[in-house]
Formats: structure tokens, C-alpha cells, sequence
């Protein structure tokens, strides 16, 4: 489903006559932040459709890529990672890697797990714990839809330059800090005292 629930973006113009009645409304900060969330539909919406082309959903896949980071030493240096991760990964070290709950990552890891593409093993050092690992299957699946589906990223991107992209990183990665600056926090755990 869109963030973004409208099909026409308002004019310019329209934002500007609206601040007359609403002056808190900057007229140019809310034409970025519409054309932002648009934007950003149409890309989920492009990327969704190539994933559901391959019976696979953005949690199903986001799971396979930080599992497949753990294998791939070229992988991890792609995504950002300083270090190769070692071996199989927790379903919470997962959940926190993904940013959703463990009840959720449960859930993904059974469907990647019933569909062939991870396994479940007890943890070699610790027999309480269980470890996730990508099959065989798993990696085969990576390996043939990573392609066509860098393609797909890269083609989306086409109409930016190189140097477009790194001003749209750049000024993307701004507001990605405000909202991190504007967003609640949790209170810290109380400490007991004494």
C-alpha cells in the first residue's frame, strides 16, 4: 500500500494559495516532501513488482540478503560491512539487523525456512540457542535474481548521472537526520537504585 495516498500531486501554485489560510505551511517544503513520498511509492512499487515476479516478498528478501552477508565476503563489502560476519545468525540478531520484532522475523524465517531457502540448527556453542543459515537453495535463488535485479535498481536510476546520484544521497541523507532528530525516543530503562 502507498504512503503517499494521492494520485495527483497539488500545483505549486495550490500550496502557495493553502498557505494564505494555513501559515505554518511552506509551500516548498511541502512540494518536496509530497514529490519525496511519491517517489519513493513509485520506487517500492517498482521494486515490489520485480520481487513478486519471484514469489518473494521485501522481508522474505531482506532476510535472505543478511544471511547471504554473512556467507559472501563480496557481499558484505557491497552493503557496507567492514567485516564478514561468521557463520549462521540468531533469529534476534536478525530481527534487530532488520529493525522488526522477533515475533515478525519468526514468521519470515518460517516461510524461507517451509520454501527451502534457510534451515534452523541448534547453535554449536550454545544448545539453547538456535542459528539461521542459507541453503543451498537460498544462494541459488540470490545468485539468479541478484542479477536482473540490480538491472531493474539500475535502470530506475538511469535518468541521474553519477554525480545527480550523489547529490540525491547526500541531500536524502539530510533529511534522513532530521527525522532521526525529530522522531521520539525511547526512555531509558530505569536503573534500580541500591
Amino acid at each position: 500500500m502507498p504512503l503517499l495516498l494521492l494520485k495527483d500531486l497539488p500545483r505549486y501554485e495550490c500550496l502557495l494559495e493553502a498557505a494564505k489560510e494555513f501559515p505554518d505551511l511552506d509551500p516548498s517544503a511541502a512540494e518536496a516532501f509530497l514529490h519525496l513520498l511519491y517517489t519513493g511509492d513509485e520506487a517500492f512499487d517498482v521494486s515490489d513488482r520485480n520481487l513478486a515476479d519471484h514469489n518473494i516478498s521485501h522481508g522474505r528478501f531482506g532476510v535472505l540478503m543478511l544471511l547471504w552477508r554473512s556467507v559472501q565476503p563480496r557481499a558484505a563489502k557491497l552493503m557496507g560491512g567492514d567485516e564478514c560476519l561468521p557463520g549462521p545468525r540468531t533469529p534476534a540478531e536478525l530481527a534487530d539487523a532488520s529493525g522488526v520484532t522477533r515475533a515478525t522475523m519468526t514468521g519470515l524465517i518460517d516461510t524461507l525456512e517451509r520454501d527451502g531457502f534457510v534451515k534452523r540448527e541448534p547453535d554449536p556453542d550454545d544448545r539453547r540457542m538456535m542459528s539461521v543459515r542459507l541453503t543451498l537453495a537460498g544462494e541459488r535463488f540470490l545468485t539468479e535474481f541478484l542479477p536482473g535485479h540490480f538491472q531493474s535498481i539500475a535502470k530506475l536510476m538511469s535518468p541521474l548521472s553519477e554525480a545527480e546520484r550523489k547529490t540525491l544521497v547526500r541531500l536524502l541523507g539530510k533529511i534522513q537526520q532530521q527525522a532521526a532528530a525529530m522522531s521520539p525516543r525511547k526512555k531509558p530503562a530505569a536503573v534500580p537504585v541500591g
